[in-house]
């Protein structure tokens, strides 16, 4: 198995730019089996305070970034008999929240593509399953955190796990669903969230 690594950078929310993308990838490796569709962005204001372009800022990244990649690497899919697409939801695919509106909107759509691209690849043997972050310590929770000092006490409250996730917590999943392993799964939308949306 070949360690050879490479960055291509791309504007996910246009499509010429996820097709370049996918070439240059295609062109490295000479296949494409999994594709990942995790960029994701956010601003947190309340609903009547977003500008329209806020709005298709953060539709354009966080879904219409994961329709355009996953439907660049189909050809490639088929061309190899088959393929993996990983989308990454959120809480707020479940959950709604005052200062996240368009995120909480995306991260919904991301599921439902998730269903509908699983039962429409089904045909081409690409399994396409979602990822459901819970409340993760990264960059971005931690500036959630540094505006709302008291959500970290209360998440750890919520979850029965008893502490905010870590990035690693993750790992294992996308690789069950990246492996030939996930074959009969398909169309799901999964939580890694320690227990919190389980809990009333």
């Amino acid at each position: 198995m070949s360690d050879h690594v490479i960055a291509v950078e791309a504007d996910i929310s246009d499509e010429d730019s996820v097709s370049g993308m996918v070439e240059a990838v295609t062109r490295a490796f000479g296949r494409i089996d999994i594709l990942v569709a995790n960029a994701g962005v956010n601003v947190r204001k309340q609903p009547e305070d977003y500008t329209l372009k806020e709005w298709n800022e953060i539709l354009g990244t966080n879904l219409t970034g994961a329709f355009l990649c996953a439907k660049a690497v189909l050809p490639a899919f088929k061309l190899v008999g088959g393929g993996k697409v990983i989308t990454i939801g959120s809480m707020s695919s479940i959950f709604g929240g005052a200062l996240i509106g368009p995120y909480s909107s995306s991260k919904g759509g991301v599921v439902q593509l998730t269903k509908s691209l699983a039962v429409s690849w089904a045909r081409y043997n690409v399994q396409v399953n979602a990822i459901l972050p819970g409340f993760i310590d990264t960059p971005l929770t931690r500036g959630g955190r540094q505006s709302a000092p008291e959500m970290f006490s209360k998440v750890v409250e919520r979850t029965p796990a008893g502490r905010w996730g870590e990035p690693r917590d993750l790992a294992g999943l996308a690789v069950f669903l990246a492996s030939r392993a996930s074959d009969f799964v398909t169309g799901t939308a999964i939580p890694v969230d320690g227990g919190y949306s389980i809990q009333l």
